[in-house]
Parts: structure tokens; C-alpha cells; sequence
């Protein structure tokens, strides 16, 4: 060896590797090589002094402070039974809170869906005039387009969207 005054043996019992660069581990303040200065890695004794870290409630989203020897999680539970100051923690907010307006459907959306003619909020199923037989207006359908209408729903005489184009080519003729 050309230099055995340079460098630093690792601190870690079952290293002992001559390391040039040695790392100093800024809780116990020994020396390591690049593979042992994690604090897990050479079972740090002084790991509690900087490894801290303060849990935040999910709730109010507040550090929750905890006592030397609890686990986080006994004392994030306290903060939520006791301390938490969120209304959110008392009751869960609504996200889909728009009902749709059709008679016998049950579906809620996100975000409101209204229809043009009848101003009305309908799920995305209902969303179009013709879906929740609108009583809005009458919609300008060409003859063209109505005979199209009428040839694709002949066989869905009792419908009651077929009853509502008829009504509307009708009126259009």
C-alpha cells in the first residue's frame, strides 16, 4: 500500500473497510464508509436525536405532537376523538351531490349536467332532451332527419321518445 496514514477505517464492527472518504454520521459523530452511514445501517444509538418525524392528521392536516415512548398512531387516534378541529372529521363532505331530475333514476354526478331547453340537471344517461323526454320546446328536426327518426324507431311503436318525435315531425310538416 502507497498511503497507509490515508483514510479511515469504517466504525461498523462488521465492516471495518479503509475508506478514504469516510462520512461522518452527525448523531453519534463516528466515522463510515458510504455503506454504513444510514442510521439503520450501523444501528445508531443517537438516531432518536435527529431521525423526528411529527405525524399530521389526515383530517385538519396539523401536526400532531407526540410524547417520548408513544407511537404516532395512538397519539394521531387522541387528536382525531379529542382535538381535531376539522368539520370534516365529524361528517364525511358529499362529493356527488347533483341528483338527476328524471323520474325514477337515482344517479348522482360530480358536476352538473343541465339541459338547455327544460333547465333541469340530469345524470349522463339523461343528459339529452330526447333521453329525458324534455317538455322543453320542440326541437327543428329537417323532414329528412324526422323520416330517418321514424324509420329507425318503427319497431319501438310504444316508446315514449317514439310518441315524442311523432308528435314533434308532425308539428314540423
Amino acid at each position: 500500500m502507497e498511503f497507509p496514514d490515508l483514510g479511515q477505517h469504517c466504525c461498523e464492527k462488521s465492516c471495518r473497510r479503509l475508506d478514504f472518504l469516510p462520512l461522518k454520521c452527525d448523531a453519534c459523530e463516528e466515522l463510515f464508509c458510504k455503506d454504513h452511514i444510514i442510521y439503520s445501517r450501523h444501528k445508531c444509538s443517537s438516531a432518536y436525536k435527529k431521525d423526528v418525524q411529527v405525524p399530521v392528521c389526515p383530517l385538519c392536516n396539523t401536526p400532531v405532537p407526540v410524547r417520548k415512548g408513544e407511537t404516532p398512531d395512538v397519539a394521531v387516534g387522541a387528536h382525531m376523538d379529542r382535538d381535531c378541529q376539522q368539520d370534516s372529521a365529524q361528517q364525511k363532505q358529499k362529493i356527488f351531490t347533483n341528483q338527476c331530475f328524471k323520474a325514477g333514476c337515482r344517479k348522482k354526478e360530480m358536476m352538473r349536467l343541465v339541459c338547455e331547453q327544460c333547465h333541469q340537471n340530469f345524470c349522463l344517461h339523461h343528459r339529452h332532451p330526447l333521453d329525458h323526454q324534455c317538455p322543453g320546446r320542440i326541437w327543428p328536426i329537417s323532414k329528412a332527419g324526422c323520416a330517418a327518426i321514424m324509420r329507425s324507431l318503427q319497431d319501438k311503436n310504444n316508446s315514449p321518445n317514439y310518441q315524442l318525435l311523432q308528435n314533434g315531425c308532425k308539428a314540423k310538416s
